[in-house]
């Protein structure tokens, strides 16, 4: 399996439209309130929107290093660091684009073959609880990282929708439109 072409594009294209989300944020409440959404989440016991930023890059830049074979970056600490302190302190909207900005540079920075190391190598996935999981490079593109890295963005997307934020499918789905036919767009 090529994990290259299967991840990077993925994480490229939905960092990317996190970061539109944003933005479209911005554009839509005065300034306190697009920054008082970092600290918005749809439950008590759930990060703000300001970590789910954050652990989005996470996963891409996880990814990354867990594949390669390669210790985490000081970047990635940081985030997480960020992420866990994200109650006391959420930082702006200029963060939250920064982070997405950075992780977007590194996996364009990627070769095309980067992450296709042996798609059988096994990889020991410690989780935060202790328990830890063993998976191959495979298993843990397809069922960790890609899930953990969607239920990131897409609670960033309904913490946004949640509170007004006018988002719809297509706001989610932008990065196809380019695929539409044009002659199949409804009129009016």
């Amino acid at each position: 399996m090529q994990l290259t072409t299967l991840l990077v594009p993925t994480y490229t294209q939905m960092l990317k439209t996190l970061s539109g989300w944003l933005k479209k944020a911005q554009v839509q409440l005065p300034e306190a309130e697009a920054q008082a959404l970092l600290s918005a989440r749809l439950a008590p016991d759930m990060y703000p929107l300001s970590t789910q930023v954050r652990f989005a890059c996470v996963q891409a830049r996880e990814a990354i290093c867990r594949l390669r074979g390669e210790a985490f970056t000081a970047s990635i600490t940081d985030l997480l660091d960020e992420g866990r302190q994200a109650v006391k302190q959420s930082g702006s909207l200029a963060d939250a684009h920064a982070r997405i900005d950075e992780t977007v540079a590194l996996l364009d920075a990627l070769s095309a073959d980067g992450l296709d190391a042996d798609a059988d190598k096994p990889i020991a996935h410690q989780l935060p609880n202790g328990m830890i999981l063993d998976l191959s490079a495979e298993q843990y593109a397809r069922d960790w990282t890609l899930g953990q890295f969607y239920f990131h963005v897409m609670t960033a997307y309904s913490i946004l929708r949640n509170q007004g934020i006018n988002l719809g499918k297509a706001d989610y789905v932008a990065h196809m439109l380019p695929y539409v036919r044009p002659e199949s767009i409804p009129k009016g």
